[in-house]
């Protein structure tokens, strides 16, 4: 038996599917959690696939070190979406960290995290600095009168739930909900693939942020070439040096994929992805 993502119309992946571990409609989105004799247990959202036991590294560790190493002492970390857990697991990593609010839609989608996915979160629900939220996270911005050092938009694609979180109004919330300094990164698809996703985050931040910048990591399991990162802030954001890295990096334990030479060259664009930072 095979699963096909069901992504684009014209192309796609597929997976050998062993043993279903869960499937349900859970009221925002059809869940799977099926098993994968390469990449171990896989979970799809809406014929999307969203993590893999084997890729996962990759992925939350580029979403979250980036941004946190950038920034000089990030305390107050607020994530939307996220409910694999790997997001979170990473934050936590970092000793400057004071709180952490997560805002998820979908409360089954951390329920059965937890229970087939472990090692994603390896405990960090249970964090006494997190504040878990089952809210939508445009919902949350709109109403939000805290302010956060860093922001990490860890959606689906802009489809489904994860549409409003690509708008013009979610940006202009966000921007309002950074400190100074603050930093926004979102998760902005395949630009070989989803390259209008590109562009139209770029021109949305337009009026809100000073930096607007991507930056890349290759997924195995997020097909059609390396992802783009949005990476976005109120202040004009100076890239730091390879010694700073170094010593911001040196404390986070169990580094797999980042490094600060890896951070650094992520920033290094093709000049396809380049064409697509455009304002009109």
């Amino acid at each position: 038996m095979r699963y096909y993502e069901t992504l684009y119309s014209e192309w796609g992946q597929n997976f050998e599917q062993g043993q279903t571990l869960f499937e349900a409609e859970t009221g925002h989105q059809h869940l799977i959690i099926f098993d994968n004799p390469r990449f171990g247990r896989v979970m799809a959202l809406d014929g999307v696939i969203q993590t893999t036991e084997a890729d996962e590294f990759v992925y939350h560790e580029m979403m979250v070190h980036v941004p946190m190493n950038t920034h000089l002492k990030p305390k107050h970390i607020l994530i939307i979406g996220g409910g694999d857990g790997g997001i979170l697991r990473e934050v936590l990593k970092h000793n400057s960290v004071e709180s952490v609010t997560q805002v998820e839609i979908d409360r089954a989608v951390i329920d059965m995290c937890v229970e087939y996915f472990p090692n994603h979160s390896k405990g960090a629900f249970n964090d006494p600095r997190l504040n878990l939220v089952i809210n939508d996270g445009a919902s949350f911005i709109a109403n939000n009168s805290k302010s956060f050092d860093i922001i990490i938009t860890d959606s689906t694609d802009p489809i489904g739930p994860g549409e409003v979180l690509f708008e013009s109004e979610f940006y202009r919330g966000c921007a309002d909900a950074l400190a100074k300094d603050g930093i926004l990164v979102t998760q902005n698809g395949v630009p070989f693939m989803q390259g209008d996703e590109v562009t139209s985050t770029y021109r949305r931040w337009k009026p809100y942020f000073k930096t607007r910048l991507f930056y890349l990591t290759p997924v195995p399991t997020y097909v059609g070439g390396t992802m783009a990162i949005g990476f976005a802030s109120k202040s004009e954001i100076i890239e730091p040096s390879r010694a700073k890295l170094e010593k911001r990096a040196k404390g986070i334990r169990d580094l797999r994929y980042y490094s600060p030479e890896v951070h650094l060259g992520a920033f290094g664009l093709p000049r396809f992805i380049r064409s697509l930072m455009v304002d009109q």
